[in-house]
């Protein structure tokens, strides 16, 4: 199997605060693997890390077989970022940030246009293309800044949170072309804070906490580590008043919808119970549960990732 990316031993320290303390990861060539955790995990740092934007006190990286210390721009060329703000000029129009993004990449001017137009197409941008980018929605300036890391095809894409704050629609047609570059035998590290975006897209996840990863598998393997069904139960609104995990047993299930019972409950008028698998907020709910409420990256520096 080809690793796309793999570290170990990862460490990094901003002042007395340690934000990855031994991180080990290995990506596959060509999957799709999200980094999960909480505020201040250190997921930005683990990327701003492996962009080579950031040095590691300790521990060794590669990625795509070239040594992130001792070749940092091999590293970069084969590699794009979209960091958490969209980094487009919002003077210009989506077909001049490509032109000049493939300008400052080295492309002849034809070829920049050329590609300018590919990009356009694949983002579906063709109707707001001339018009300036401070008119386009955040889902319109997503899509551009995602368009624009591609601008020289990479084998390795770094997506730090790239659907946080946009609306529900506009992160499913984002999640529809992140999936179609890994189609297309694009490898994709993904940190994100919306389970269900790992749950839809991701081949492999990692759960990062303390600056460890706690967890890693696949989603269902992840899911299976929390036991079997949650019994729920709601009110007749729907607002969830209680919920118990069970071993996926039927003698579970009956100890379980019991104990409602008893507690007098499952009775009442309009209340309902009903019976779920595990999710992924259940897998991270119970990895991170004892993680202490201080976030320690946020006395990490602020760094502005650019593509």
């Amino acid at each position: 199997m080809q690793l796309a990316i793999e570290a170990r031993g990862l460490r990094k320290a901003f002042g007395r605060t340690e934000v990855l303390a031994g991180l080990d990861l290995a990506v596959p060539a060509g999957s799709v693997f999200a980094l999960l955790g909480p505020n201040g995990a250190g997921k930005t740092t683990t990327i701003n890390i492996l962009t080579t934007l950031v040095a590691p006190d300790s521990g060794t990286a590669a990625v795509m077989g070239r040594d992130l210390l001792r070749e940092p721009a091999a590293v970069q060329q084969c590699i794009a970022l979209t960091g958490q703000a969209a980094a487009v000029d919002e003077v210009l129009t989506a077909r001049e940030n490509l032109v000049m993004m493939g300008r400052l990449s080295g492309l002849a001017r034809r070829d920049a246009r050329l590609r300018a137009t590919e990009l356009i197409a694949r983002f579906d941008l063709e109707q707001a293309a001339d018009r300036r980018v401070a008119t386009y929605s955040g889902g319109m300036r997503r899509r551009l800044d995602l368009a624009l890391s591609l601008v020289v095809q990479v084998p390795v894409l770094f997506l730090d949170e790239p659907t946080t704050g946009l609306d529900t629609r506009s992160r499913q047609e984002l999640w529809a072309v992140i999936r179609s570059l890994a189609d297309a035998g694009t490898t994709i590290f993904l940190t994100t804070q919306y389970l269900e975006e790992a749950d839809r897209l991701a081949d492999r996840i990692a759960v990062l906490d303390r600056g460890r990863i706690a967890a890693e598998g696949t989603a269902d393997e992840l899911k299976s580590r929390v036991g079997g069904d949650v019994v729920e139960l709601r009110d007749a609104d729907g607002v969830l008043l209680r919920e118990l995990p069970t071993d996926g047993s039927v003698h579970g299930l009956r100890a379980a919808i019991d104990e409602l019972d008893r507690a007098a409950l499952a009775g009442a008028d309009g209340v309902q119970v009903t019976i779920r698998r595990p999710s992924l907020d259940d897998v991270f709910l119970a990895i991170t549960a004892d993680r202490p409420a201080a976030a320690a990256e946020a006395s990490a520096p602020e760094l502005i990732a650019t593509n």
